[in-house]
């Protein structure tokens, strides 16, 4: 372990997240909150005053780290990211509880999107900022966004980059991961402002056109208003909503290549045609429950779409009371909890990929029943596909359902009902930030213990990671190199 290595590029990264810190403090000056400049300039001055000589002594030091250093390192940065976020809550007062700043930090970088505040239309506007900041930064990744600011992380800066972007597959756009990182931070930055101009015609004033956009580009769930996306009551903000949505949730690098003009790439790549499978699918049978439930058609199709897109994509905002739904279209819901968004996308939960290895899988060893002596692979767009890729799903899935399990008991302690307890450790896990029962929309999680809160906290950053990145510590194997 290269301990002076890890100790400086922690710093780099942890410098890097400080900066961030002078857009909330700017708005707290524009809209005249001078009790939020101390919460927001305290975090910067801790972090820059150590990290800016070490940088300014170091820069043209070599910096190289093998994969085990890049775990370590990227999990230290998420959790000393996810504590240092929480300082402007804690500082200001508004969220006056360690644990639940941190369990607020956590949730708003993983892009989950739970809260413990009751009323977020009393919050000041710089906070609010901060906080859909905190998922637009987490979304496509703090360490993503180091690599594309800091060339010197080019040797190396793969291992970091693949310890935190989501998915089984880890591919470069590019050869050099500096180039990939910036081609990834473009498209986000697009997508970000088309949203943004798009909401604000829609109706939404600048401020929350641009928050709402930084949530939703980042699959995340915070809004400024108590009531989510339903408190604008806009077909057309709910639709924007749902496209960019189901946007955010596909593959980056596969939206780049659509940008590009390769649409053959999109149609032979086998989570692609899943993942609009999975959505058209489960919208449908929504649409069928709730217009049989006296809903007008028109209704029926844009709540349909929006929520199936909010869970799928485990963004978390809410247009409507889907407790009051009919149990086929909660069932359906709840279904989709457990899939998640595509592979390299802002997406949480196990990924569709996996799923499609798994089925193909499924059907291998339904023909070696018929043909004992066949030899059978899977085929990944329209390839043959790693055989050593299909271990790697299930041991991933098997993971994710026991700390889902273990996460639901310690959650169960709290004293709550064992349905809402799986569906907290499942929002957690999976970075949804929205249920079923009491999960559900409006519900805030400021009434569990501290360490529950704790907990939840490590579930979501583990889930952000794709628990290897987090479980790997866990291994022997790993201290002995």
């Amino acid at each position: 372990m290269r301990w002076a290595v890890v100790f400086r590029v922690l710093l780099l990264l942890l410098g890097v997240f400080a900066l961030t810190m002078v857009i909330p403090l700017v708005i707290a000056l524009v809209y005249g909150e001078g009790d939020m400049i101390r919460p927001f300039l305290a975090p910067m001055a801790l972090v820059l005053i150590p990290v800016l000589p070490v940088a300014i002594l170091t820069w043209k030091w070599p910096i190289r780290f093998s994969a085990s250093d890049g775990f370590l390192l990227v999990f230290l940065a998420w959790v000393l990211i996810c504590l240092l976020g929480a300082v402007p809550y804690y500082f200001s007062g508004r969220i006056p509880r360690w644990a639940d700043a941190v369990f607020e930090s956590a949730s708003g970088f993983t892009t989950t999107g739970a809260t413990v505040l009751a009323d977020v239309e009393i919050m000041p506007r710089s906070l609010l900022f901060w906080r859909a900041m905190t998922h637009w930064l987490g979304g496509m990744g703090i360490v993503v966004l180091t690599v594309a600011l800091l060339p010197l992380l080019g040797v190396g800066g793969f291992q970091l980059v693949k310890a935190e972007t989501t998915g089984p597959e880890k591919e470069k756009i590019t050869p050099k991961i500096t180039e990939t990182a910036k081609i990834l931070w473009f498209l986000y930055l697009i997508l970000t402002a088309l949203e943004t101009l798009l909401l604000r015609i829609c109706g939404m004033d600048w401020f929350d056109a641009v928050t709402h956009s930084f949530s939703t580009i980042a699959t995340g769930g915070f809004s400024t208003r108590n009531n989510s996306i339903a408190a604008y009551n806009s077909p057309g903000i709910e639709g924007i909503c749902t496209v960019f949505m189901l946007l955010s949730g596909f593959n980056f690098s596969l939206l780049y290549r659509l940008f590009r003009g390769k649409y053959r790439d999109i149609l032979n790549n086998s989570e692609a045609k899943a993942y609009g499978a999975i959505v058209l699918v489960s919208a449908g049978v929504i649409a069928l429950s709730l217009f049989s439930g006296a809903a007008s058609l028109g209704d029926a199709v844009g709540k349909a779409f929006f929520h199936t897109a909010t869970i799928i994509t485990t963004t978390g905002f809410a247009a409507a009371d889907h407790n009051r739904w009919p149990p086929l279209a909660q069932g359906v819901l709840f279904f989709l909890m457990f899939i998640g968004g595509c592979s390299g996308s802002t997406a949480g939960g196990v990924k569709v990929i996996r799923y499609v290895v798994l089925g193909k899988q499924a059907g291998n060893e339904m023909r070696r029943l018929l043909y004992p002596k066949g030899v059978f692979t899977i085929r990944l767009n329209k390839k043959v596909g790693r055989k050593d890729a299909v271990y790697g799903v299930a041991g991933f899935v098997f993971l994710y359902l026991f700390l889902a399990l273990i996460t639901t008991l310690i959650v169960s302690t709290a004293g709550g009902d064992m349905f809402s307890s799986l569906n907290t450790a499942l929002m957690a896990l999976g970075n949804i930030g929205l249920g079923l029962g009491g999960t559900g929309p409006g519900v805030v999680f400021d009434g569990l213990p501290g360490y529950v809160k704790w907990v939840l906290s490590l579930v979501m950053i583990a889930g952000r990671l794709e628990l290897w990145t987090a479980f790997v510590f866990f291994s022997r194997d790993y201290w002995r190199q």
